[in-house]
């Protein structure tokens, strides 16, 4: 482990969780009414995308980004035993995902490639700086992480480069949900069964859940090869058949984690209930090659159901365990879920009028609206101040644990 050092600058910037939980929940809350605001013709967007394009990439580039770089930042300490990346190094990082959701939306004036370069840095630092640590810490086996994070910056590049060449964005849409939803089926098939263990062996439960084995390879190897298919060809038949046996093996690599027997807990909950939307979103994308549904209403089912649950969820955790915090969500956090879960449900409703003039997207967005508006209003003081119980932050305290 590496030494004991205090750290005594901004609080913010201690830790790799706090500005990328905070950044992404606040972009969260803000960018949707603004998108709802665009999609009804009140708001005016000058960015270099289509409007629905912008939409779509600052969802996964911004905000999932973020939230996958606040979780390998924090993570990545407790797998090498050196310091977090912290204090300036942290703050330019950070200013450098702000800088792409600036220049994404327009106000910086700059040509589509000066914004292309601008929004790339970021997930192109992360994968250095994380590469860097993985290295230094000689953690070999967990260098495979950074494939992931490395496609979902090509992902990001592509759509710019198809948003420049093509005038819209196509198949790296579908890549960027793609890379999300694999880094849910890889990481959440760790931690998921892991906590639920750790809770039923405290509350003195006999069965626990199946521990990783070789269903779950070819679980994962399924998921992948479903995903692919998708994100090169949503409409062939063959992509429907590959999704609906992916769906239905994850369906049974849930069944093994003994889910229902967290009900009690719904901060554990919420990750089995996050996690049966991937796939449900599986399933509902095969239906699309068949007419049976909507591209875009399984597309939201992935994207606002199993990412916007999963890392709602998983912020939700972490947040409380590395800020000192106790691990029970309570009311205001449980409904900020269970908004987020009715915002993908209403969705699939799309542009339907479901009562006043009000449309299942419109709806859709007041429920995630109001969802991550509880969100910051409980977590944000806790992302914004010291650890719970201390008075400087230190390199070796628990918010290593992730």
């Amino acid at each position: 482990m590496a030494a004991r050092t205090d750290y005594s600058g901004p609080v913010l910037f201690s830790f790799g969780f706090r500005p990328f939980f905070l950044g992404a929940c606040l972009f969260a809350l803000l960018a949707i009414p603004a998108w709802l605001l665009i999609w009804q013709g009140t708001l005016e967007y000058s960015g270099p995308f289509l409007p629905t394009d912008w939409h779509i990439h600052e969802m996964i580039f911004g905000y999932g980004a973020a939230v996958v770089a606040g979780f390998l930042f924090t993570a990545v300490p407790n797998w090498t035993g050196r310091m977090p990346a912290r204090g300036w190094p942290l703050a330019l990082l950070s200013g450098l995902w702000l800088l792409g959701r600036i220049a994404a939306a327009g106000w910086l004036g700059l040509p589509a490639l000066g914004v292309m370069v601008a929004d790339c840095a970021f997930l192109a630092a992360v994968v250095v700086m994380i590469a860097r640590e993985i290295i230094a810490g000689e953690n070999w086996r967990n260098l495979k992480v950074l494939v992931p994070i490395t496609l979902l910056g090509v992902a990001n590049a592509c759509f710019h480069i198809e948003a420049m060449t093509e005038g819209a964005a196509d198949i790296s849409r579908r890549l960027g949900i793609a890379v999300l939803i694999f880094l849910i089926m890889l990481i959440g098939g760790r931690i998921i069964p892991s906590f639920t263990s750790n809770w039923l062996a405290k509350h003195g439960a006999e069965k626990m859940p199946v521990p990783f084995g070789k269903f779950d390879a070819v679980t994962l190897a399924s998921g992948a090869a479903a995903l692919l298919a998708w994100t090169a060809a949503p409409w062939a038949a063959v992509s429907g058949v590959l999704l609906m046996a992916a769906g239905l093996l994850h369906v049974l690599r849930l069944a093994r984690w003994c889910g229902l027997a967290s009900l009690g807990e719904p901060l554990l909950f919420m990750l089995h209930a996050a996690y049966a939307l991937v796939p449900v979103g599986l399933i509902a994308a095969a239906a699309v090659p068949f007419g049976l549904l909507e591209p875009a209403a399984a597309a939201h089912i992935l994207g606002i159901g199993a990412v916007g649950g999963m890392t709602l969820a998983v912020m939700m955790r972490a947040t409380m365990g590395h800020s000192g915090r106790p691990l029970v969500a309570g009311p205001a956090l449980t409904a900020a879920f269970a908004l987020v879960i009715a915002s993908a449900a209403l969705r699939v409703a799309g542009s339907t009028e479901l009562a006043a003039g009000w449309t299942g997207i419109t709806v859709s967005g007041g429920l995630w609206t109001a969802g991550f508006a509880l969100m910051v209003l409980k977590t944000g003081p806790w992302l914004a101040t010291r650890r719970a119980g201390s008075k400087k932050v230190s390199g070796t305290q628990a918010e290593h644990r992730t």
